[in-house]
C-alpha cells in the first residue's frame, strides 16, 4: 500500500508540473475517496482500541489527556 501511494505522489506531482488543474481535480477525488475510506476503517475498530493505540498505528503522538473535571 505505502509504495502504491508513493508513486501516486509522484503521479500527483508531475501532473502539478504539466497540467495543474487535472492534478487538483485528481487531488480532490482522493481526498473524497480518503475521507471515506477513513470513515469506514474508523467504523470497523473494536470499542476498546485506545486513543494512544490508535495514535500508535497511525505513527502520531497521541495528544496531551484530558483533564477530569473534578
Amino acid at each position: 500500500m505505502a509504495t502504491l501511494l508513493a508513486d501516486l505522489a509522484e503521479q500527483l506531482t508531475t501532473t502539478a508540473a504539466d497540467t495543474p488543474l487535472a492534478a487538483l481535480r485528481a487531488a480532490d477525488v482522493l481526498e473524497r475517496i480518503t475521507t471515506r475510506a477513513s470513515r469506514a476503517a474508523a467504523g470497523m475498530l473494536d470499542a476498546d482500541v485506545s486513543a494512544e493505540g490508535v495514535a500508535t498505528a497511525l505513527g502520531t503522538p497521541a495528544g496531551p489527556k484530558p483533564q477530569s473535571c473534578s
